[in-house]
């Protein structure tokens, strides 16, 4: 591990491909040297102050050629990403030109960096921990503004420092076990079983309510699908026009227009979804409607929540009936929506009632119930009524594994001095949490879980 921080890496930060301008990013001992041979500007690029933008070209030392114009930023270490010496050089975008200067770089002593090497050396380097590497990523690829602040909020460390502060109080409790059972002549404090459980019960709850939070932030970190389902000419497809603001699927008056599974990513109130919109659910002699058909059924197992949407002009038919059914094993993961209240008949719209209590009214075509109804989606999803703004999430499936197996040691510990088992046995399942604890940060890690984490980045962040 100590030979990577050795080296000096170089790599394109931002996408490949035509743009305005490109960033290439330089870390390690060499970046200054290897910098002032290739940029001419004004003056010694060793005198430049540092966190400074220059402007200047990029020479090739071996025959003069200009490659490009640049503006290049020099930030010595600590004070950088890496904590290690820092170049980036703004050059014009596109792919011929990004790479000339990269090939002329690596010719000149800089290493192409790994996939996630710039954070990783962050993380060796100690300024930040795993669990804010981590939420690098998932800042990458945000793709609502909640989830995007859920993010930074991590990155920023809350997460971090809660599982730090509740890894320190177990270290606290070893430490007091240890000294009373080694040096039991001494007058220290006498760590009791009541005094005990009363500590550990307090971690065990806030673990809890972190653990219980994971569904939520792991809906926020990588969206659900919701597949719209039911009979023909229900208005599935214009329900998926309307959330996602634009005419994704054909809507007509003659059903069955819908024969393959539609997909469309949107944004309900801060939640990444996957609305999947379906073929109508019906008996047919069409081979291809019937391959529609067939893949509903299948998305309706798949998917994380169904909405079936019903007809108030048509009112409760056969194939409602049958779509029932067959959804009835589904109950727990599906909203029964009612579109068409622009032009309902009210016996019609109770039949449907007394068969499906609870269902939403909704008109399309009106705009009309919309909103509740992506308000009973966010709903779904957040049943702990979990404040994003003010509450620390756990995202990560990896964080969460690691806090349930911290949460069955304080379990184990709990029952042991229930048990009356005598304390140095107790510390064996506290020490156990403290450890699971120190995996979600970095403070016991493997080479293999860190690299296994670092490979998953992009190169040249």
């Amino acid at each position: 591990m100590e030979g990577l921080l050795t080296d000096t890496i170089g790599a394109i930060s931002t996408a490949v491909g035509n743009a305005g301008i490109s960033i290439i990013r330089l870390s390690g001992p060499e970046a200054f040297s290897v910098a002032s041979k290739i940029f001419k500007g004004k003056g010694n690029f060793y005198e430049y102050p540092s966190h400074t933008v220059n402007y200047g070209k990029i020479i090739d030392p071996d025959n003069n050629d200009i490659i490009d114009e640049v503006l290049i930023t020099k930030m010595a270490a600590p004070r950088t990403y890496t904590r290690e010496d820092t170049v980036e050089i703004n050059c014009h975008g596109g792919y011929v030109t990004a790479s000339r200067i990269l090939d002329l770089l690596y010719r000149n002593g800089i290493r192409p960096a790994e996939p996630g090497e710039f954070t990783r050396r962050a993380f060796l380097n100690g300024r930040i921990d795993l669990a804010q590497a981590e939420a690098v990523m998932d800042l990458i690829a945000s793709r609502t503004e909640k989830s995007s602040k859920v993010a930074v909020s991590q990155l920023e460390g809350r997460l971090s420092e809660k599982v730090n502060n509740l890894r320190r109080q177990l270290v606290e409790m070893l430490a007091s076990i240890e000294v009373n059972l080694d040096y039991p002549e001494y007058d220290f404090e006498e760590v009791t079983a009541d005094a005990l459980t009363t500590k550990i019960r307090s971690i065990y709850d806030e673990l809890k309510n972190l653990i219980e939070g994971f569904h939520f932030g792991k809906i926020l970190r990588e969206g659900m699908e919701v597949a719209i389902i039911g009979k023909p000419n229900a208005g599935k497809s214009s329900l998926l026009n309307r959330l996602s603001g634009r005419n994704r699927a054909i809507v007509t008056d003659i059903p069955g227009t819908t024969r393959d599974i539609l997909e469309e990513y949107v944004n309900i109130l801060g939640m990444p979804i996957k609305l999947i919109d379906t073929a109508g659910l019906r008996e047919t002699e069409n081979k291809v409607e019937k391959i529609g058909v067939n893949k509903a059924i299948e998305v309706m197992d798949s998917s994380d929540l169904i909405l079936f949407v019903l007809d108030a002009d048509s009112g409760f038919e056969q194939e409602d009936a049958d779509i029932l059914e067959k959804v009835d094993k589904y109950r727990d993961k599906t909203i029964f929506v009612v579109n068409k209240t622009d032009k309902k008949d009210e016996d019609k719209l109770n039949e449907i009632k007394d068969r499906i209590p609870n269902v939403l009214e909704i008109s399309v075509l009106e705009d009309s119930g919309i909103n509740v109804l992506e308000r009973e989606i966010y709903q779904y999803v957040n049943k702990n009524n979990i404040d994003t703004d003010n509450q620390i999430i756990v995202t990560n499936a990896r964080h969460k594994k690691h806090l349930q197996l911290s949460f069955a040691d304080l379990e184990k510990a709990l029952a042991a001095i229930d048990a009356g088992m005598t304390m140095d046995v107790v510390s064996i399942d506290i020490k156990s949490a403290a450890e699971n604890l120190g995996f979600i940060t970095g403070h016991q890690v493997s080479e293999e879980v860190v690299a296994n984490i670092f490979e998953r980045f992009c190169v040249g962040k």
